[in-house]
């Protein structure tokens, strides 16, 4: 079993004849692209629009696969500088094809009539939801010329930044115990079951930030300050709003899952003070032992257990998520060890015109890591759910991104929790799952806040590496309380969250507590209707391209704007606390 992906599917090589003949045929369809936007006002609506969506479709197809194969090399090695000038390439090119796309947008939106259009033909039947989104969405753009300047700025601007923060923690040297380790070692030491090995870490860790601290603040004000210029460019309220627009969930919806996020945070303090007396510390939890394992569930597995377990826990929900998933292992999905150029961390990314996936992640054969493949592969079944859409219904908003993968941990996770009769391993497995809900809660929380006010600072000031510490202090002292001893905080998760670090993408927080939540509930739904709920699963997979998250959620009868959703999403989360808390004692 390979322990690298295999990227042969998309190219062999940048040396490869198709790998250089599509890269070099790729102006060429821009200009075709650009050519069409010129003459939108000739011809029947109906065609002109019907040309317009498969030049894109065709386009879209090109500039995926060598996208795909140039971000997938980027991100095991992130010092390679063919890759990193192809992708300056690729940027710079489909720069261009901002001001055409505006001009088709605002097309596509002066069309009075666009249903009875578009009842005109089957492609643009299938392409209902996106036209309407376009229409909805076209009162945010701007000029074709201004809209093209900025996406040729963004290239030395906010994508510039993005780059140097994933280059400098990815370099990042960490010296710990004399020896120079990169960063997702050290992090990976956070669940290590020594009290000792964790705290040499944690401030091993910190000490590292402290290198690159002032550069990587720099990147974050920088990309703050121009998405904040953006969203008042285009007339949001703030990039919050502009966040959700892009989600296609409205702000009902957040606000309804903050407040009954916040109303049980006192539990989730409860289970951290509980486990900082099981560690022997008495003024709540350090941050150096979020992670530490408790209990007797110390088994380590190697990438083939890691397969087996995975697949033979999946087959009991459904046959197709258990053969894909050992497809993605057995066909080499999947890069699985941590080294130096390596992005920390986990992903996925789907690649649906090839029916497939591909999955990094940072093996250390923890029962967590085996856990972050079920959920980067719960990713990958979404993907499956999607791959017979059409080339542009393919991509899904961020709350329901997490849906899926989410999901897949509560499959492996429930199943293992139940079938363990001894008390002291229950308690463990259990304490691992509160790990990672206390991460979606609390620590979530703590970003949302962070990222909220950072957005606000970034209006009037610039914000060193010291004030961004303070801020981040604050946001995990209102989101953790009591639960962590606020002298062991850590006030350099900014440095290491790649998620701040996209000009594109904000807010790519609160996505998580959504997932987690939405998946809790999708789960107690399966838990009651057993079989009969699988294809209503696949069916709500599948709309999450083409619907807006609140239409996906209704497909299983569920109200997202409702607080009671999410209340009982979390009553289940503090039922596992409770367990958590009775067997501990």
């Amino acid at each position: 079993m390979n322990k690298e992906w295999n990227l042969d599917i998309l190219y062999k090589s940048y040396e490869s004849e198709e790998f250089q003949h599509d890269f070099k045929a790729l102006p060429a369809l821009i200009d075709e692209l650009s050519e069409c936007a010129k003459h939108l006002d000739e011809g029947a609506v109906k065609d002109k629009l019907v040309e317009v969506l498969m030049l894109n479709e065709k386009l879209t197809l090109a500039v995926s696969r060598l996208a795909y194969y140039i971000n997938l090399r980027q991100t095991v090695n992130t010092s390679d500088a063919q890759t990193v000038a192809y992708g300056a390439q690729l940027s710079q090119m489909m720069a261009a094809t901002a001001k055409p796309t505006t001009a088709i947008n605002k097309f596509i939106a002066g069309i009075e009539n666009l249903d009875e259009v578009i009842e005109q033909d089957e492609l643009l039947k299938t392409y209902r939801f996106m036209l309407h989104e376009i229409k909805q969405n076209a009162k945010h753009l701007l000029s074709e010329e201004v809209e093209e300047v900025l996406s040729m700025m963004d290239l030395t601007g906010g994508e510039a930044w993005g780059n140097l923060q994933e280059y400098m923690t990815s370099t990042l040297e960490v010296d710990y115990k004399g020896e120079k380790v990169n960063l997702s070692m050290v992090r990976n030491l956070a669940y290590d079951e020594s009290a000792e090995v964790r705290k040499a870490a944690y401030e091993a860790e910190l000490a590292g930030y402290e290198k690159i601290k002032e550069p990587v603040a720099f990147a974050l004000n920088n990309i703050k300050k121009q998405v904040n210029t953006v969203a008042a460019l285009r007339g949001y309220e703030s990039p919050l709003a502009m966040t959700l627009e892009d989600s296609r969930m409205q702000r009902s919806t957040l606000d309804a899952m903050l407040k009954a996020m916040d109303k049980h945070m006192p539990k989730f303090r409860a289970y951290m003070k509980r486990k900082a007396e099981l560690l022997g510390h008495e003024n709540g939890l350090p941050w150096y032992d979020l992670f530490a394992p408790l209990g007797e569930s110390d088994r380590k597995f190697t990438v083939e257990e890691a397969r087996d377990y995975l697949v033979n826990h999946f087959r009991g929900f459904a046959d197709d998520l258990a053969d894909m998933v050992a497809e993605a292992f057995d066909n080499a999905w999947i890069d699985f060890y941590p080294h130096k150029g390596k992005v920390g961390g986990a992903f996925c990314e789907n690649l649906p015109q090839f029916k497939q996936s591909r999955v990094l992640t940072n093996f250390d054969g923890a029962l967590g890591d085996v856990v972050t493949l079920a959920h980067e592969l719960g990713h990958a079944y979404h993907g499956y759910n999607i791959q017979d859409h059409r080339p542009l219904n393919v991509n899904y908003s961020m709350p329901v991104a997490e849906t899926a993968s989410t999901f897949n941990e509560n499959l492996i996770m429930n199943s293992v929790i139940d079938e363990t009769e001894d008390k002291k391993e229950k308690m463990a497995l259990i304490e691992k799952q509160l790990q990672d809900l206390n991460q979606i809660i609390c620590d979530i929380y703590s970003r949302y806040l962070f990222e909220s006010a950072v957005f606000e600072n970034a209006k009037d000031q610039f914000m060193f590496a010291d004030s961004l510490c303070e801020m981040m202090i604050e946001a995990q002292k209102k989101a953790y309380g009591d639960g962590l001893d606020e002298k062991t905080l850590n006030p350099y998760m900014w440095i290491c969250k790649s998620h701040y670090y996209s000009s594109g993408l904000s807010f790519y927080n609160f996505p998580y507590a959504f997932g987690g939540l939405f998946a809790r509930g999708l789960y107690a739904k399966y838990k009651k209707e057993g079989a009969d709920f699988v294809p209503k699963y696949r069916e709500l997979l599948h709309a999450t391209t083409i619907s807006s998250v609140e239409d996906v959620a209704a497909i299983c009868d569920i109200d997202l704007t409702k607080e009671e959703f999410w209340e009982d999403a979390l009553v289940s989360c503090e039922e596992l606390i409770d367990q958590f808390l009775e067997l501990s004692k």
